[in-house]
């Protein structure tokens, strides 16, 4: 039996809001780079304390729930304390991991099961009175109307969807078409494991043998980063059997920030297909997809933009590949080819169930199946946070806490056996990072010892072993103040 037609249903009184989707901001207006020099007095708490004051931002902090010391250390769920002790708050720089609950995502999330309660299939065409959620048919296009400005495209250019590898997959089907030699897929050694296991699939998928159809570019010898110079050139070199660059936004172990502008202009020159994976770039920095001329992109939301573990992913298709046009004479659609489904299909004739695909317009045609009412609810509560400031306003601070956290790590660095014990790999042009310093303990066992201590002081950041800690103050609901307490933390343990 099909879903009732919406002139089926009788009318009832909503609240929802109309979002009125921001146009992509044009790459000149990206946030300048900052230089930021500190006082004498720069390593003190009261000065910490002094940034927090006049730190414009500070309010947004109050949205997020922030997990106590007490329940962060019990062993067993029925040890929890109910509510978390607001007067003993963790310090949680893990966000580039996982970020934390907006405090409305409980509301947002008990509108969805009113709605699925009261109205149950009646709630893919209508809302229950006062939800600030679109029906369960138009609730996709409510988070890719708030996500469009997060990356810098227009609306019809998103869709939030699946989760990022399947994305990924998704993506890759329709845009790496290798034809003879020119069958791989230029991408980073030290990619994300889940971006290697993706791209070597489907090389195999299209008969290809991974080591022969995957380009994996190393950092130059005694570096850690790649430069925009290396990726280009590996480009120019491979030109001739390059179908399709793959790259990360934000490099995840290091935390570099890829100059994602200039190489995709590169690769597009050359008359290659880029995209690129932006799980660690959305939501931290400033994109202007739309206006960088990329080709598609792919994030996860659970991480900057706190939308919950296993959140709904998003991606990005450039205006020119969603097309659907329509011969006059035959009456045949012409689009680009992707793995469909129904959800793909246009709403004015999905019910028709006649077996004749008619894509949606844009990045919403390569929908394969019906998104999670619950997550894109999960994400939708957390973008509304989003929508009370902007990336740019979001950068300044972020430019501004992650400089902090870097002077002060820099100043009278701990010796072990008479050498520095740890070094930042994170570029130090603020330019190519984002809001996290990547820190390289120097001695076998550091790391180690620098978590035992965090775990007691009652902080989470993210540990990648052997020897990294990454350092990620983000700039919704993280403080200068904790910013000192955990560079002080780190030094005591390397000092011990």
């Amino acid at each position: 039996m099909s879903p009732p037609s919406i002139a089926q249903l009788p009318s009832e009184s909503t609240t929802t809001p109309t979002v009125k989707a921001k146009s992509p901001l044009k790459s000149s207006q990206q946030h300048p780079n900052q230089k930021h020099t500190f006082p004498t007095n720069a390593n003190t708490l009261d000065y910490a304390r002094s940034l927090d004051t006049n730190c414009p931002l500070r309010h947004l902090r109050n949205e997020y729930i922030i997990p106590s010391k007490a329940n962060l250390k019990v062993k067993h769920a029925n040890d929890l304390s109910t509510p978390n002790d607001s007067s003993d708050p963790a310090i949680y720089f893990c966000g580039n991991s996982l970020g934390l609950q907006p405090k409305c995502t409980a509301s947002y999330i008990t509108a969805q099961l009113n709605t699925w309660s009261h109205l149950n299939v009646h709630g893919h065409f209508r809302p229950i009175a006062d939800s600030p959620l679109k029906p369960w048919q138009e609730l996709c296009e409510q988070a890719s109307d708030l996500s469009a400005p997060i990356v810098g495209a227009l609306p019809s250019e998103v869709s939030m969807q699946a989760t990022l590898t399947v994305n990924l997959h998704l993506l890759m089907a329709s845009f790496y078409r290798p034809v003879g030699k020119k069958c791989k897929i230029l991408m980073e050694s030290h990619a994300f494991p889940s971006d290697h296991y993706a791209v070597e699939s489907q090389v195999q998928l299209h008969g290809y043998k991974a080591e022969e159809a995957m380009i994996l570019l190393e950092p130059v010898d005694g570096e850690h980063v790649l430069s925009t110079e290396q990726i280009c050139k590996a480009i120019d070199e491979n030109v001739d059997e390059i179908a399709l660059v793959l790259l990360p936004g934000i490099q995840y172990y290091t935390g570099q920030l890829l100059d994602i502008k200039t190489i995709t202009a590169h690769a597009r020159s050359k008359g290659l297909t880029i995209g690129w994976d932006l799980a660690h770039a959305a939501g931290n920095v400033p994109l202007y997809l739309h206006d960088w001329d990329v080709d598609f992109a792919a994030w996860c939301t659970y991480k900057y933009m706190n939308s919950g573990p296993g959140g709904m992913g998003g991606l990005f298709v450039h205006e020119r590949h969603g097309k659907v046009t329509k011969d006059e004479n035959t009456g045949k659609l012409d689009f680009r080819h992707r793995l469909t489904g129904w959800y793909a299909g246009d709403r004015t004739s999905r019910f028709n169930m006649d077996n004749k695909f008619v894509p949606i317009e844009g990045a919403k045609g390569f929908q394969v199946s019906n998104p999670s009412a619950i997550d894109l609810t999960s994400l939708i509560a957390s973008l509304s946070v989003f929508a009370e400031t902007s990336m740019e306003e979001l950068r300044k601070k972020s430019l501004s806490i992650t400089a902090y956290a870097e002077h002060l790590l820099l100043s009278d660095v701990p010796k072990v056996d008479g050498q520095p014990a740890y070094e930042i790999i994170t570029p130090k042009d603020p330019e190519q990072r984002g809001a996290q310093l990547s820190v390289l303990f120097k001695k076998e066992g550091l790391l180690e010892k620098v978590g035992e201590g965090m775990e007691e002081a009652g902080v989470v950041a993210d540990q990648r072993k052997p020897n990294v800690c990454r350092v990620a103050p983000a700039p919704m609901y993280n403080s200068y103040e904790e910013v000192w307490r955990i560079v002080g933390i780190i030094k005591g343990a390397c000092d011990a």
